[in-house]
């Protein structure tokens, strides 16, 4: 009961519904809106318009006006993202800009047309306000206001310096208060009560504070509508809870024991037998797998997760789910396409013998000659010493300091919680470790890669040998059958080395290519397909096409291929793991 405020039912907020004015049609709107703002402040006024609107405004308020009309358009431009995903807060700043926009409008040179635009903008807004209702993450307000605050004190601060740099050239004696009212007024972009010998001195004076003004205000909203990413809600009867349909239903999905991963929040189902493990990243909420429990119980979960997702504005995404689950994702809504294949052994028939299987049988048997010796063994049969040892190894094999892996990552080694989890260590003649793999259960009779790590300055062939070993192990174990990596759309590269590939998977191919030297995308293909595995495809889920540039990003930022923030994220209780595609 105490996870039932988690499941959200399914008729809460439908993902699919659509009202007769959608938000990204708002959205759209707005973003038009801006970048009319744009134009209007960079095209000169009207003529005659100047001299009407001088009778009532000093000059420098009406340059700053029109500075401030094209702030407010890159704003509503920039709003544009926060609306379409039904930000309610970012509702409210453009309900604020585009009211502030008709005022501006007129105080930069009498431009009624665009002012009016600028109303009809507001008046569609509020009545449109049922639509953005998302909630907003509260620290942002924090942000906020600290930038505001502090880009306006620099400001502020600033403009007393250049004052009294021009002491001098001041008219009178005004004071430091007067000061003070001169560089306070221009942060808003109106004159205050000091004249100037030269005007020279009074434009640079208002240079300086009207552009920090403008900069508190655009830093201020940026980091009011940034994508919240909050902390992790799980709690050790959530862990247990999944720890039980793991033992239940974990044979469904090799990816499922990830679920356990520390960072990942839970949202249950409404029966409490499936649920969805998630991370928020940038405003998108990555799952990775099937949905853990029952396969009935799945549209439940589903359905609250998306629901969750539109009460909060977050964009929802699904990395490396199996076709069971990437239909049950596809029935709630969500887009489908292939993402790639993993590589699965099974132990009954792998065979070192054969043509095939040359380079492989040829590598471990030079490294079985060279005195290596391959150790498998479960966790909780791992002396203490020798655990710290392989832990202490694996951070040494390490490539760079950066800990890679989400979906198909445990990002732990050694954590008392995973006495199931299976160690492979590769020993050199002398007994040093020289190549490590990791492995987490996969159901009862299967295991699943998490960290592949060797010595760089080890023999070639260590890999191979390993993976044989575990291979050989396996029956005594109790293991049927083996994940290895995922090879990102490696169909590609299968199909284009095939008689009669066509020029469109050509050019495909020769673009993956060049994106392997930035990532292992080939070389996990070539890795993989030297075993003679089978491939099981895996599936990108997504809400629109035009989600996918920001789900790429989140993405690539939470498997910590781009740098990323994880505040709040427990940090490990020891040395970490890789993942196995990094």
């Amino acid at each position: 009961m105490m996870r039932q405020s988690r499941a959200v039912a399914a008729t809460a907020e439908p993902w699919q519904a659509r009202p007769p004015l959608s938000r990204a049609a708002v959205a759209r709107l707005v973003q038009l809106s801006g970048a009319f703002d744009v134009a209007t402040a960079l095209l000169p006024p009207r003529h005659g318009r100047l001299a009407a609107l001088g009778e009532f405004l000093p000059m420098a308020g009406i340059l700053s006006a029109r500075a401030a009309t094209g702030a407010v358009g890159l704003l509503l431009i920039y709003l544009g993202a926060g609306l379409r995903r039904g930000k309610h807060r970012a509702w409210q700043v453009a309900v604020a800009l585009s009211g502030t926009a008709v005022i501006l409008h007129l105080a930069k040179g009498l431009d009624v047309d665009a002012a009016v635009v600028s109303a009809i903008l507001l008046a569609l807004l509020i009545a449109v306000r049922g639509q953005f209702r998302a909630q907003a993450d509260p620290r942002n307000r924090w942000r906020a206001a600290g930038a505001l605050a502090g880009f306006a004190a620099a400001g502020f601060l600033l403009g007393l310096l250049e004052i009294a740099l021009r002491a001098n050239r001041l008219v009178g004696h005004p004071g430091v208060a007067g000061w003070a009212t001169e560089s306070a007024l221009g942060l808003v972009g109106i004159s205050g009560p000091l004249r100037f010998v030269h005007p020279l001195g009074a434009e640079a004076v208002s240079l300086t504070t009207g552009a920090f003004g403008l900069l508190a205000v655009g830093a201020a909203v940026v980091l009011l509508l940034r994508p919240g990413s909050p902390l992790p809600q799980r709690t050790q009867a959530d862990d247990a809870m999944v720890r039980d349909l793991l033992h239940r239903y974990g044979a469904d999905d090799s990816l499922g024991y990830f679920a356990l991963r520390h960072d990942k929040s839970l949202i249950w189902a409404p029966s409490q037998r499936a649920a969805v493990a998630y991370r928020v990243v940038n405003g998108v909420s990555l799952a990775s797998g099937d949905p853990v429990g029952l396969g009935s119980a799945w549209p439940g979960a589903i359905a609250a997760w998306l629901a969750d997702c539109a009460r909060h504005g977050w964009t929802p995404a699904v990395l490396g789910c199996g076709q069971a689950g990437g239909k049950a994702y596809r029935r709630a809504g969500l887009d489908v396409v292939e993402l790639g294949d993993e590589a699965i052994l099974e132990v009954a028939t792998f065979r070192l013998d054969g043509r095939p299987m040359r380079g492989v049988r040829q590598a471990v048997a030079r490294i079985r000659r060279a005195g290596y010796t391959c150790q498998v063994i479960r966790q909780r049969d791992l002396p203490p010493a020798e655990l710290a040892e392989a832990v202490h190894a694996a951070d040494a094999f390490r490539d760079g300091p950066v800990e890679r892996g989400f979906s198909m990552a445990m990002s732990r080694l050694g954590d008392p919680g995973d006495p199931d989890c299976l160690f492979v260590l590769c020993r050199d003649a002398t007994g040093r470790i020289r190549g490590m793999l990791h492995f987490v259960p996969w159901g009862a009779d299967g295991l699943s890669l998490d960290v592949m790590r060797g010595d760089r300055s080890a023999d070639n062939g260590i890999t191979e040998f390993m993976v044989a070993g575990t291979v050989a192990a396996a029956p005594d174990l109790g293991v049927r059958r083996i994940s290895l990596n995922f090879a990102v759309l490696r169909s590609v590269f299968a199909r284009a080395e095939q008689l009669g590939a066509g020029p469109v998977l050509r050019v495909w191919h020769r673009m993956l290519r060049l994106a392997s030297r930035m990532w292992q995308i080939e070389s996990l293909y070539r890795a993989n397909a030297k075993y003679l595995p089978l491939w099981e495809p895996r599936y990108l889920c997504f809400p629109t096409a035009r989600d996918l540039p920001r789900i790429a990003i989140a993405a690539l930022s939470a498997e910590a291929f781009l740098p990323s923030a994880r505040p709040g994220v427990p940090r490990p209780r020891v040395p970490l793991g890789d993942s196995p595609v990094a």
